[in-house]
């Protein structure tokens, strides 16, 4: 793909080719070091062998809107961006304990046979999993490191991994804090903002931008277009979490109900439930096991209220703002439509 044409699966074949070759060196390497580190490689490749690959995209995008050519340099420092999803991944799952991605076991499920049948063996996976997530982020430092750019440029852009690390963590710290606490939409919304939405959309904008030399106006464009769009981003995730075929979604329906995580989905069926409903709510909620009927029951009450629908109301409203923000910028007129469109890609899926 060298054209102004976006072409997404011609992208993600790169992207996932820039992956492979360096993941796969760096596995290799460390289960050099000693034959029982071998299942722990393997979660390494596992980690990043799937993806829509859409935070690449968007780092990609901030560097061809300041105008700047295709870059096989530039796509290898845009990797470097689903190796930093790799390891919130492998974290967010050890978190929520969830037992899915992308139809696969997750790593500390997929580490459980490798300790083998001592004691603590369930603690043991989680701590393997745990070191796997910290060494995919050291990894995607390296890979921009070394993505062949000028060194002039990734310093400009290098301060911004701090803001990514720090906002994504305090994220996924409010997450863990307003766990089990009252619903609130306005708190869910601020957890979303900061554990997705920035890192997903703005921040690899932000760092494509930086990278290519972006001024101040379009560093606040691509601000103004990321944040509402990577919460409508996190806003359609949620609502695939209960409401989307597990097929498709690769994830257990049951694992935000099970955890009673702060999504903005609950909040606003809490909302707009009366004393009798929030009492049905609080008692299938947190339940060890919210599948079959339990499960069914959570969902009959929130579509009762309308609640999915609100939440569909909510990322309509964050993609118009997203597109609005888009049309205020003097980009080039692929870099515009390319945007628009991975803005309708986020927004719009099935997983």
């Amino acid at each position: 793909m060298t054209s102004d044409r976006w072409e997404p699966d011609a992208f993600k074949a790169r992207v996932d080719e820039v992956l492979r070759q360096f993941v796969t060196r760096e596995a290799d390497e460390f289960a050099a070091v000693d034959p029982m580190l071998g299942a722990v490689a393997d979660r390494l490749e596992a980690a990043v062998a799937y993806g829509k690959r859409l935070r690449a995209a968007f780092c990609y995008w901030g560097w061809r809107a300041v105008g700047q050519p295709d870059s096989d340099a530039l796509v290898r420092a845009a990797a470097s961006m689903e190796l930093v999803h790799a390891a919130a991944v492998v974290h967010d799952d050890l978190i929520d304990d969830s037992s899915l991605r992308h139809g696969q076991p997750t790593a500390h499920v997929a580490l459980r046979e490798a300790v083998g049948a001592r004691a603590d063996a369930d603690g043991a996976a989680r701590s393997l999993a745990m070191l796997v997530g910290d060494l995919l982020m050291a990894l995607a430092g390296q890979l921009f490191a070394t993505s062949g750019l000028p060194a002039a440029y990734l310093v400009r852009a290098r301060p911004l991994w701090a803001v990514m690390a720090r906002e994504l963590i305090a994220g996924e710290c409010l997450e863990i804090l307003r766990t089990g606490a009252g619903p609130d939409t306005e708190a869910s919304l601020k957890v979303i903002r900061y554990k997705t939405a920035k890192y997903t959309v703005e921040q690899p904008l932000l760092i494509g931008g930086a990278l290519a030399g972006a001024g101040a106006r379009l560093r606040e464009g691509y601000s103004a277009y990321g944040l509402p769009l990577g919460e409508a981003f996190q806003l359609r995730d949620d609502l695939l979490g209960l409401f989307g075929e597990p097929e498709h979604t690769g994830k257990a329906n049951a694992d935000d109900v099970r955890g009673r995580r702060p999504t903005t989905l609950l909040a606003e069926a809490w909302r707009l439930a009366d004393d009798t409903e929030r009492e049905l709510l609080h008692s299938l909620l947190g339940r060890d096991d919210p599948d079959g009927e339990g499960l069914d029951a959570v969902r009959e009450v929130m579509r009762r209220l309308r609640a999915p629908d609100r939440i569909e109301d909510m990322i309509h409203v964050r993609v118009e703002e997203a597109l609005g923000a888009l049309r205020e910028l003097d980009l080039p007129a692929h870099a515009a439509g390319t945007l628009t469109a991975l803005a309708h890609s986020a927004a719009v899926r099935l997983s």
